[in-house]
C-alpha cells in the first residue's frame, strides 16, 4: 500500500474532494468501496425506514393497503 498525495483546491467541498478521490481509485480499490457504500447506503435506508414507521409517516400507506386487502383487491405473490 501506498500514500497518495493530492494537492487540493481550498475552494473544493468534501463531496468534490471524494468525486476525486474515487475516480482516482484502483479497479480493486473500486470494488471494494461499491461493497462498502451498499452496505452502508442499505443500512442508512433501514434506518430511515425505521424512524419513519416510527413515527408514524407510514400508516396512512399500510391502512390503505390493508384496506385493499380486506376488500379483495389484491392478489396472491
Amino acid at each position: 500500500m501506498y500514500i497518495r498525495r493530492v494537492s487540493i483546491p481550498v475552494h473544493m467541498t468534501k463531496v468534490e474532494m471524494l468525486e476525486r478521490e474515487i475516480a482516482e481509485l484502483a479497479p480493486e480499490e473500486l470494488a471494494i468501496f461499491r461493497e462498502w457504500f451498499a452496505a452502508f447506503d442499505a443500512k442508512a435506508w433501514d434506518r430511515q425506514l425505521e424512524a419513519d414507521a416510527d413515527a408514524g409517516k407510514l400508516n396512512a400507506v399500510a391502512e390503505s393497503a390493508l384496506s385493499e386487502y380486506r376488500a379483495g383487491k389484491t392478489r396472491p405473490l
